[in-house]
Formats: structure tokens, C-alpha cells, sequence
């Protein structure tokens, strides 16, 4: 039997093609996640259910004040944006381009801090808003200052990130934490949406 008529009653199958999926540290990374999404849940849910229910000023119509969220929200937004093309900055190999717009997203997650702190001092001076006040102080400090702490987490892992790659120990071949910590951080930036619809224009 000729090779050809081989070939033609065994025909060669197609090569198969590995499936695509999650690393380890990713599948880690999106547990977490979840998690977080039941804890930011339940803080939301215990806002709303406890929203409007307070017999003791100050409400969030008389303390909150949009233009300095505003602000903040934009710069925590923009990060999200920085960071990405951090990201992919790297996997082009620019590690200057990289290292520059990696700190361009820690500046403006602590300018968002700042503007948390600062908004948090004026509800404190001028309204006398403490977390024991009423209702609307204790869960709306357990709520945004959850979401704080949270930015806080990821600035500082950042910082982390950013003295290893001045050290040269992130590099295009070694950045798969640098994904991880832009996944946490795109997380961070969508609570926070959400956080601001809650507590700033659905709960006023």
C-alpha cells in the first residue's frame, strides 16, 4: 500500500489547540474577588435598608456635597485608565513608560485618600457627622470608609510593585503580578461607581 493511499484512509488529525485558561494566580485573584463582591453587597444593602430612617440630623441631603466626590471620583477613574495602559506598557517592554504611568495611578489613588480625609473633616467639623451620630454616620463610614481602606490596600501593593520595577525585578517576561494588582485595582474603581451612585445621588 502506497504512502498516499495511507494518508487518505488515516487521514491526520488537526492539531489540537491547548485551551485557554485562568493561571493559578488569577483564578486566586478572582476567588477573592467574589468574596469582596459579598462583603460590598451587604455593606450596600444595610445602607438602603437603614437610608432615611433617622430621627437625628444630619441627613445625607444636608451633609454631603457633590463637587469635591466629583474630584475624587474622576481622579479614581482615570487611574483605572493608567493603570491599563500601565499594563500594557510593560508588555511592550517600555519600562520607563511603565514606571511612569504606574506612579501616575498611585498619585492619583492618593489624591482620591486625600479627598476622602478631607471630605470626612468637613462632615465631622460642619455637621458634627461621627460615626455614632445616627444611623446614616454609621453606615455611611462603614461603607465608603470600607471602600477606603480598600484603596489604601491597593496603593500600598502598588508602591510595592513600583519599588520592585525601579530594582529592575519587573520586567515584560516576570508581570503577571502586575495584572493581578490591575484587576484588583479595576475592582476597587467599580465599587466605588457603585458606591457613588448609592450614596450620592440615589440616597440624597
Amino acid at each position: 500500500m502506497s504512502a498516499a493511499a495511507t494518508t487518505s484512509a488515516f487521514p491526520v488529525p488537526p492539531p489540537v489547540t491547548p485551551e485557554r485558561t485562568l493561571s493559578p494566580g488569577q483564578w486566586g485573584m478572582l476567588s477573592f474577588l467574589v468574596s469582596e463582591v459579598a462583603i460590598f453587597s451587604t455593606l450596600i444593602v444595610t445602607y438602603l435598608f437603614y437610608l432615611g430612617k433617622d430621627v437625628v440630623e444630619p441627613t445625607p441631603a444636608v451633609a454631603l456635597r457633590l463637587p469635591l466626590v466629583l474630584c475624587t471620583t474622576a481622579c479614581l477613574l482615570t487611574s483605572s485608565v493608567t493603570i491599563h495602559l500601565a499594563e500594557r506598557t510593560l508588555g511592550r517592554g517600555n519600562q520607563g513608560g511603565f514606571l511612569l504611568l504606574w506612579a501616575a495611578t498611585i498619585a492619583l489613588g492618593v489624591l482620591f485618600l486625600l479627598g476622602t480625609a478631607y471630605e470626612w473633616y468637613g462632615l465631622i467639623n460642619d455637621h458634627g457627622l461621627t460615626i455614632g451620630r445616627n444611623l446614616f454616620g454609621s453606615t455611611y463610614y462603614t461603607l465608603v470608609g470600607a471602600h477606603a481602606l480598600h484603596v489604601t490596600g491597593g496603593v500600598t501593593i502598588m508602591l510595592i510593585v513600583l519599588g520592585l520595577a525601579l530594582r529592575r525585578h519587573v520586567t515584560t517576561a516576570n508581570r503577571a503580578g502586575v495584572g493581578l494588582v490591575a484587576w484588583y485595582w479595576h475592582f476597587v474603581d467599580g465599587v466605588w461607581v457603585v458606591v457613588f451612585t448609592v450614596v450620592y445621588l440615589v440616597g440624597r
